[in-house]
């Protein structure tokens, strides 16, 4: 589950669900993609906190970081550029290890 912000990307997003997709994994990130397209907002952020819920503009994908990625400097989660803030997950982020590429992947509203 995840607490999303009221931001355009947010509310774009929010519009299409339910939706389903195959998940894609990048160093400790799962993202995956969208039928949206958004701009990228004025806050949008390369480093963030793990469980952050975001949004990669380039790819149409929302994207879940929860650790280090391949462009990770010190630990961080460095995401592939900046990306639209959309929220937090709730609970242990590090619960995203299970997923693999091509897993299904079902985003609902609760």
């Amino acid at each position: 589950m995840a607490t999303l912000k009221r931001t355009p990307t947010a509310e774009a997003l929010w519009d299409v669900l339910p939706l389903s997709s195959s998940a894609n994994t990048w160093g400790e990130e799962v993202y995956f993609g969208t039928p949206i397209s958004v701009p990228q907002e004025a806050h949008a952020q390369v480093v963030v906190e793990p469980g952050v819920v975001t949004f990669w503009t380039d790819g149409d994908s929302p994207a879940l970081p929860y650790g280090p990625t391949s462009v990770s400097r010190a630990g961080d989660c460095r995401l592939a550029g900046p990306c639209n803030v959309l929220g937090a997950l709730e609970g242990d982020a590090k619960v995203l290890r299970t997923v693999r590429p091509g897993d299904a992947i079902r985003v609902e509203r609760a």
